[in-house]
């Protein structure tokens, strides 16, 4: 088996601070946010614009790599299923995937809204939400 090396590109400045706390889902009551970016990296956010949906991938640094199987939503009463076919944060790879809104470009972050990750997770990257094949 390989092993891979991440290299976080930046971090989640948020008001979020305690995972229990935090929305299971950006578009349900996710407060403003940042992503701070590494100098190193700035550049690689130079072409994007207030108001598009991006695609963040996190690293849930809080997630349990040891869990298989969650009641969805935490909910005991919801039967149990694989983590694959959830959004559990716990997981064997703790890999957050976030639908966000640009809300402002700053020279070292950019602001989004709808981002549920608790403020200090890692940023793996950021990606754009594409249209259809023909938009393309």
């Amino acid at each position: 088996m390989t092993d891979y090396q991440l290299h976080p590109v930046g971090w989640v400045e948020s008001p979020l601070t305690d995972r229990d706390a935090a929305p299971c889902q950006g578009d349900e009551g996710a407060p403003p946010a940042r992503i701070v970016l590494r100098p190193e990296v700035r550049e690689a956010a130079a072409d994007l614009r207030v108001g598009e949906e991006v695609l963040v991938l996190t690293w849930l640094h809080q997630g349990d790599r040891d869990v298989l199987a969650v009641h969805p939503r935490g909910d005991p009463n919801r039967p149990r299923q694989g983590v694959f076919s959830t959004r559990s944060p716990d997981r064997p790879n703790p890999i957050g995937l976030h639908a966000v809104t640009i809300l402002r470009i700053e020279d070292d972050a950019i602001g989004v809204a709808n981002l549920e990750a608790i403020d200090g997770t890692p940023v793996l990257d950021v990606k754009p939400v594409l249209g259809p094949v023909h938009e393309r």
